[in-house]
């Protein structure tokens, strides 16, 4: 892989993945957790994207194959799990469970779903690694795909950090109304990501839905 399709590369996993439109999404859900928390959150939540991806990237193509899962039927799925993170959001479900439980050792966090996937690692970005991959052969070429999806990675962690001083800047109220209307967005991603898939299954014609 020479620079300018290391660039490409770059900007096209960049783009699916969208670690600046992540920050709001990231902050919303980990709203009332301290710093040091969402800190471990986002770890974790980059290691497991970092995984997923990786054998995505290595093996995914064959994986869904072999198992008779289309893509499109893999976009619907997250679509749906999506829509029902949006719901939480919009009626504030996540917040009273988060402050019901606070008192507990092991209260869930939303590392593994929904920030690892399919925020992170989403039908979108797993379906990027598998053309990556698959655009040119070599263990050479396998590498540059690797680094590329660990930069664009690291771009989302140095983002995720941010979000404290900006939950801080926006406060509780503030955080309440961004976390509504992020509600909607997230709700009409998850809407998207059914459309697409159910374009891509040929159910609907590909003008519709945008």
């Amino acid at each position: 892989m020479n620079t300018p399709e290391f660039v490409t590369a770059f900007v096209t996993l960049f783009v699916v993945v969208d670690p600046i439109g992540l920050v709001p999404l990231f902050l919303a859900l980990t709203q009332g957790m301290s710093a040091g928390m969402r800190r471990t959150v986002g770890i974790r939540a980059l290691v497991i994207a970092a995984i997923l991806l990786t054998a995505f990237g290595l093996f995914g193509d064959a994986l869904l194959r072999g198992i008779g899962i289309s893509m499109p039927a893999f976009r619907i799925a997250g679509g749906v799990l999506l829509f029902l993170t949006a719901l939480d959001m919009l009626f504030e479900r996540r917040t009273q469970r988060r402050e019901g439980q606070s008192a507990e050792p092991h209260a869930p966090d939303p590392s593994v779903f929904p920030l690892a996937t399919p925020l992170l690692a989403g039908p979108g970005a797993m379906a990027t690694m598998i053309l990556l991959a698959g655009s040119g052969t070599g263990g050479l070429h396998l590498a540059a795909v690797m680094a590329v999806m660990a930069l664009v990675l690291a771009c989302v962690f140095v983002l995720f950090l941010l979000a404290t001083p900006l939950e801080r800047a926006l406060g509780r109220t503030g955080t309440m109304v961004v976390t509504r209307l992020l509600g909607m967005l997230l709700a009409a991603l998850a809407v998207q990501f059914i459309l697409d898939g159910l374009r891509g299954a040929g159910i609907i014609a590909a003008s519709f839905g945008g």
